[in-house]
């Protein structure tokens, strides 16, 4: 583990930028950013738009490690360059960004109110890639839709031991159990979601480090305890569809937590838009994330 990219993530001023979208959520992303799908014509074509895009972000006079602290990558992202050096590589060398890598598989059908990750086959074998790509940390997503104890308990044990077989890597682990935004259930959801993560986080060894990408919740500083958990590197937040000024807005109201937005930090970008006014919407959007996060 790269010493000064952990102290960077522990105690570091700033946020994530998340730009792992994946096949699914790749056509929207692109969507919202002036590309419709009749701009490619294959998968390739469109990993090669969405790559154009992030490496657009990611080559910014905005995007450098002073408020960004770090960036996840999808596994496509890390396998190709930025200015002819690999994407994590350039990521620390030149912009002082830790990076991070998503290795869920995406969303089984829903069961009991929530859908767990897929099995991930190789995963080995990708965390051994991701160690000669200078890979930091890895993220995985699961999605809670109702209050279900029984779900909600699967996909916190779903999540933790992944989280071992990640650690053991030598990585450190976001998980991310997020809850969906619109759910009816949500405030009961988060009780029960604040349990089960507590039960494993005051199983881990003294040297067990993770981090915790956490829905914003209904009530303010609702996760100070995993804020002030000695086993957690960072809590961070995802704006879940929120737009930007109300993730901004709730995430100020939770001291401690920091931002790890994805459409809220792409907002306003457009295809046609000329640089200066690009890295200009982009600042902004980086500005107002970096803000909110320093509460």
């Amino acid at each position: 583990m790269n010493d000064e990219q952990y102290d960077q993530m522990r105690t570091g001023k700033g946020f994530i930028a998340a730009l792992d979208q994946s096949g699914g959520s790749t056509p929207k992303a692109l969507e919202l950013y002036g590309v419709d799908e009749n701009r490619y014509t294959s998968e390739q074509e469109m990993f090669d738009r969405i790559h154009e895009m992030r490496t657009r972000i990611i080559g910014s006079p905005s995007f450098t490690g002073d408020r960004i602290l770090a960036a996840i990558l999808f596994e496509d992202t890390m396998n190709r360059q930025v200015e002819g050096r690999d994407t994590a590589e350039y990521l620390w060398d030149v912009r002082g960004v830790v990076p991070f890598l998503k290795v869920d598989k995406g969303l089984l059908s829903e069961a009991n109110g929530v859908q767990e990750m897929k099995p991930i086959p190789n995963l080995d074998d990708l965390l051994a890639r991701a160690v000669q790509k200078g890979i930091f940390g890895t993220k995985m997503r699961s999605f809670i839709h109702r209050a279900d104890d029984t779900g909600i308990g699967g996909v916190v044990d779903q999540q933790f031991e992944l989280a071992h077989r990640i650690l053991r890597a030598g990585f450190v682990p976001i998980l991310e159990p997020e809850i969906d935004i619109n759910s009816q259930e949500k405030l009961k959801a988060e009780a029960m979601l604040r349990r089960a993560i507590g039960t494993h986080l005051d199983r881990l060894a003294p040297d067990q480090h993770v981090m915790l990408k956490l829905t914003l919740p209904e009530e303010d500083d609702y996760y100070r305890e995993f804020v002030e958990h000695p086993q957690v590197v960072r809590v961070v937040a995802l704006s879940g569809g929120y737009s930007r000024a109300e993730a901004n807005e709730r995430l100020a109201g939770n001291h401690g937590v920091i931002a790890s937005f994805s459409r809220a930090l792409t907002e306003g970008l457009q295809i046609d838009q000329a640089d200066e006014e690009f890295d200009s919407v982009l600042g902004t959007g980086i500005r107002s994330i970096a803000l909110a996060s320093a509460t």
